[in-house]
């Protein structure tokens, strides 16, 4: 009997078991595909407005709900109103030569729930010859958080660079009730500049995609008056 039988091996039980293994997670997998009706769901980075800068600012007035309003991203369609560093982005951009400043021209934030409320990130570099930096400059650098960031085509003319990365919060409102003496009395940006909002969504191959211009507002938002801030600094920067 024995000579017809053998024991089979460890390796014969662990390659069938192996085998076993991968043909039951292919018949799972296939299963759920079908009980779906063959949809796959992934999650997605979806963008759900865009906009043109016209100018930044701050409101005219203190903003009922949003005491902490500070800088304001003027929109063509919407206002974007800082609620959290928008104090260090004006004072950084004021305090700068505007010269050696490069601002970043394409802004995105997040709004994770659709609900009026953002966050992000604005991002600009300072940059000049290093003989021009002075003790001073590197102490202000230190102070709010500048990074080296000297990149090789900078160091070939020797140069120095420092790059600022500023985190914001903010609220979502209706475009500004001036906008148009606003367009009338503040000169374009001479590079355009542009805001986008996302959000990551569940997605499937079966359901459109098209989510653009599907940002919302706070409930109680109300259009109001803003005054420009001395920023044509961004025009300098965007040359």
């Amino acid at each position: 009997m024995s000579q017809f039988f053998k024991r089979p091996t460890y390796k014969t039980l662990l390659a069938t078991g192996t085998i076993a293994a991968m043909l039951a997670s292919s018949g799972c997998a296939t299963s759920s595909v079908l009980n779906d009706g063959s949809s796959y769901s992934s999650t997605e980075k979806v963008t759900l407005s865009t906009d043109q800068i016209v100018a930044f600012g701050k409101p005219a007035e203190a903003l009922p709900r949003t005491p902490n309003a500070s800088m304001v991203i003027i929109g063509e369609k919407k206002s974007y109103v800082l609620t959290e560093g928008g104090n260090e982005m004006i004072n950084l951009l004021s305090n700068l030569d505007p010269r050696y400043i490069t601002v970043k021209n394409a802004m995105e934030f997040e709004v994770p729930n659709n609900d009026g409320y953002f966050t992000g990130m604005m991002s600009f570099s300072y940059a000049k010859l290093k003989e021009e930096f002075n003790k001073r400059d590197y102490q202000y650098f230190l102070q709010h958080g500048g990074e080296d960031c000297t990149s090789s085509s900078d160091t070939r003319i020797n140069a120095q660079r420092f790059c600022f990365h500023v985190p914001v919060r903010g609220a979502i409102y209706p475009a500004v009730s001036n906008l148009n003496v606003i367009r009338a009395n503040y000169r374009p940006l001479s590079k355009p500049y542009s805001v986008s909002f996302y959000n990551y969504q569940k997605t499937t191959n079966n359901r459109g995609k098209n989510a653009a211009d599907k940002l919302i507002l706070l409930p109680f938002a109300l259009a109001f008056d803003v005054v420009t801030l001395p920023l044509q600094i961004l025009e300098k920067a965007a040359d």
